[in-house]
């Protein structure tokens, strides 16, 4: 057998070629050398944004593929925060110690956990105490130098904590007082920053940290896609949220009627009058994360065999930027626009 000589520049070149075709495109985004690939911006070539995934807590959602994912990304140089959530489980929790989950509706048609002191005791041992514990042991299985960690943890996600929420009742408006819940106003990102400088996968969860009246603080129930949200626009990631179903769908029953992106206020509005149920507030979070810096938001299938890769390439429902329009929403106006829903923790129904 004759063996072939090369120069270097040739080994060099023919090195740089080489991509990972796990998912089997040409254009997966991983690298086999584990550097960090490069996207063009109107100023060239610029370092690929983090990836913020939100993986649900619904018992539909199986977490195993996200978790192949996120080792897949970090060893070809992606940085990666995941962001969980866990209704499912605190009910759960609730219900084996004896004790029913309160929901209540607001006077804008959302419904949300209502969390009293009760409730979020649970909360903070279920979420943090296990299921943030256990995914990051998963993580770190996994390969993953994975990092767990709570709202509360370095002041990570705080905001004014909302004790009092108004419900429907009835049929009648009533202020519902007692809640442990709060809507996050601010990301530590220099905290993630750095531990993504250092190689580290942070894993985040709620509780936030509430700030009350007298200037203390106070561990309050969040939503988990919002905070997600919140992450992805502080460090001007594209948010991934995995969910049990491909996208927002123009018919909730029909799957051919997904929509595949929107990149214009009018695709936009379509989005938002088609989203129902549970997917209203991912919606909801999707904008809020654009509004906040996000690069892009896709709401995809978290039981593909590649969810988070194959979001990234195509697959769900994908908002970007341009969908906000020329004259963005600013911040505070779309947090007055949507406070009926922002009052609640937990995820909506």
């Amino acid at each position: 057998m004759t063996q072939s000589t090369y120069t270097r520049d040739e080994l060099l070149a023919a090195h740089e070629q080489l991509i990972d075709n796990d998912c089997g495109t040409a254009d997966d985004q991983l690298y086999t050398d584990g550097g960090v690939t490069t996207i063009r911006t109107d100023g060239g070539d610029a370092r690929q944004p983090p990836v913020v995934v939100k993986v649900g807590g619904a018992k539909a959602v199986d977490p195993a593929g996200a978790v192949g994912d996120v080792a897949h990304l970090v060893a070809n140089g992606r940085d990666v925060v995941v962001v969980h959530g866990g209704s499912t489980a605190v009910d759960e929790t609730l219900e084996a110690l004896g004790e029913e989950p309160t929901y209540v509706e607001t006077p804008s048609g959302v419904v949300g956990r209502f969390t009293d002191e009760r409730a979020m005791e649970v909360f903070s041992m279920v979420m943090p105490g296990k299921l943030n514990t256990d995914l990051t042991a998963t993580l770190r299985n996994a390969g993953v130098d994975a990092v767990g960690l709570s709202g509360v943890d370095g002041g990570l996600l705080a905001g004014k904590r909302k004790s009092a929420v108004r419900v429907v009742e009835g049929g009648k408006k009533k202020i519902k007082r007692g809640d442990h819940s709060g809507k996050i106003q601010s990301v530590n990102a220099q905290l993630l920053e750095t531990l993504l400088s250092d190689g580290y996968t942070p894993v985040v969860t709620v509780p936030m940290l509430g700030e009350e009246t007298d200037g203390s603080v106070t561990p309050v129930n969040a939503d988990a896609d919002r905070a997600a949200a919140a992450v992805a626009g502080a460090l001007g990631a594209e948010l991934v949220v995995l969910t049990d179903v491909s996208g927002v769908y123009e018919d909730p029953d029909d799957e051919a009627t997904r929509i595949d992106s929107a990149a214009t206020p009018e695709k936009l509005a379509e989005v938002e009058t088609a989203a129902k149920g549970f997917m209203t507030k991912k919606v909801m979070a999707a904008k809020e994360a654009l509004i906040g810096g996000a690069s892009a938001v896709i709401v995809s299938d978290a039981n593909l065999n590649d969810p988070i890769v194959a979001a990234l390439n195509g697959a769900g429902t994908r908002i970007t930027p341009g969908a906000l329009g020329d004259d963005a929403p600013d911040t505070a106006a779309d947090s007055a626009a949507s406070v009926d829903a922002s009052a609640l923790g937990g995820d909506s129904v």
